[in-house]
């Protein structure tokens, strides 16, 4: 699963700003999930779940400013 986030930040910055978009941040949900458990924490296991249904509406915008100011969403180690 390690590969899988480590695959996930290498990716080139543009194609993270593109996967931020608002139906395609799907994607960062789920790498959300798989860093949580890759790292065996419950709590941020727990937050990639909740940002995958509820957290939709606005994690978006979140990614896109991370993304744009250090080159990684939210919650990628």
């Amino acid at each position: 699963m390690k590969d899988i986030v480590k695959a996930m930040n290498g990716l080139p910055w543009i194609a993270k700003l593109i996967l931020c978009i608002p139906v395609l941040d799907i994607f960062w949900s789920v790498g959300r999930v798989i860093n949580g458990l890759a790292q065996k924490s419950l709590l941020w296991t727990v937050i990639g779940v909740l940002t995958i249904v509820p957290g939709a509406a606005f994690m978006w915008i979140i990614d896109i400013v991370l993304v744009i100011l250090r080159g990684k969403a939210f919650a990628m180690a």
